[in-house]
């Protein structure tokens, strides 16, 4: 089968990113041609479509020009439609898999799917479909106010980084390809939701269910085929890895830590970064928290290995968190909020531990009790919550959703 996998990213940059390149190797594998339509950037992985790659944008450089830049691709882009034509043409792909093409590509491109008659499907990784900022989450908590197509609430609250101009273009960009172009609508023939929750969520926001598709998250091969901790509790640390940003509940962890006599390692980067560190500072942890910086490959893997427990204190929906399969897969033991498509894997006090989202003393207890379980027990159980989530049985079953789409 001929594939064309389309993401903004073509780097290990996110979740998002290490789905797709993970993706595109186990279907080469199994024989099937895989082409890449992405943004340009310096740390993309080297391509034979580079040619193809609409051109680099960054929506935080300053600057008129630019602005004008970002604004103008968040509705349309000629240039990616252009350039995904000459691929198309090129390719002539039996199915189309974008994954987000939000703002640095644009849905343009699905104009040139349609007019070709290839099929597509999307994958639905956060909540763009169907919330301006992605998250459902934004004041510090969880927000549906846009039900319904009223996506005047994100210019009201100012949900796109507190901002009136921001949040008032991501108003218009949903009216746009929503209400008046419909472009998904028309577009996308099937949409693949990563957990129960996704797609009982995307429903809520009336979206067509039989549209829709359930498909959790794979773990990594490298981490089925890997190193496995034999002693699962012997770590000296907690570990939280991932982006550092407001909805991910870091500083609800590093207040749980406060009243625990655990140390912390924190690897990831992200807005919150500065703010994380004075907390720890005030909390006077500044020698049990430490901050790691991004980390990836075997760098990270060591770090997960050797941690006591993994901790995953989202406060906003989590759809299907590939760090919490990640784990579950090298037997650790996960602490992890109550939310989302998170209970959908991790049963409390069986292959993992789930704590109130947001709730200080409901983690502290949890933290605690990583002294009284048996470690091995809940590591092996962990393992084989999530046995059936590797790459071969995942690809199978995308296969068979590219087979439906083009029937």
């Amino acid at each position: 089968m001929k594939i064309l996998q389309v993401n903004k990213f073509y780097y290990p940059k996110d979740g998002v990113s290490n789905y797709l390149l993970g993706l595109e190797a186990e279907l080469k594998k199994l024989g099937h041609e895989v082409r890449v339509f992405a943004m340009d950037n310096p740390k993309n992985i080297p391509s034979e479509d580079k040619k193809y790659f609409v051109s680099y944008l960054s929506f935080d450089k300053r600057g008129l020009i630019n602005t004008w830049r970002s604004f103008a691709r968040i509705f349309y882009s000629w240039e990616a439609k252009r350039k995904f034509q000459a691929l198309i043409s090129d390719f002539q792909p039996d199915i189309i898999h974008i994954h987000n093409i939000y703002h640095q590509i644009s849905p343009s491109i699905l104009s040139v799917a349609k007019r070709e008659k290839i099929p597509v499907v999307m994958h639905l990784h956060d909540y763009k479909l169907i919330c301006p900022n992605y998250k459902l989450f934004t004041g510090g908590k969880i927000c549906k106010r846009c039900r319904g197509g009223k996506y005047y609430n994100c210019l009201f609250n100012k949900c796109l980084k507190d901002s009136y101009l921001k949040s008032f273009g991501g108003t218009l960009e949903m009216y746009f390809h929503h209400n008046i172009w419909r472009i998904y609508e028309k577009g996308i023939k099937l949409f693949i939701a990563p957990s129960q929750f996704m797609k009982k969520t995307v429903e809520e926001f009336y979206w067509p269910a039989e549209k829709i598709i359930c498909l959790h998250n794979f773990f990594n091969a490298q981490t089925e085929n890997g190193r496995q901790d034999s002693q699962v509790n012997t770590g000296s640390y907690l570990l939280y890895f991932g982006r550092l940003s407001e909805e991910k509940g870091v500083s609800v962890l590093i207040e749980a830590l406060a009243k625990t006599e655990e140390n912390l390692k924190i690897a990831g980067v992200g807005p919150e970064e500065n703010k994380l560190k004075d907390l720890s500072s005030r909390l006077g942890l500044t020698t049990r928290v430490e901050f790691l910086g991004f980390k990836t490959g075997e760098a990270l893997e060591n770090l997960i290995i050797n941690a006591k427990a993994i901790i995953i204190p989202s406060v906003w929906f989590e759809n299907m968190p590939l760090n919490m399969l990640e784990s579950l897969a090298r037997q650790k033991v996960v602490i992890a909020s109550d939310i989302g498509g998170i209970p959908e894997i991790i049963k409390d006090n069986k292959t993992g531990f789930l704590f109130t989202p947001g709730d200080v003393s409901d983690l502290t207890k949890k933290i605690k009790l990583l002294k009284e379980v048996e470690a091995d027990l809940i590591g092996k159980n962990a393992k084989e919550a999530v046995k059936n989530l590797n790459v071969r049985a995942h690809v199978q079953e995308i296969i068979k959703i590219y087979q439906q789409a083009i029937k």
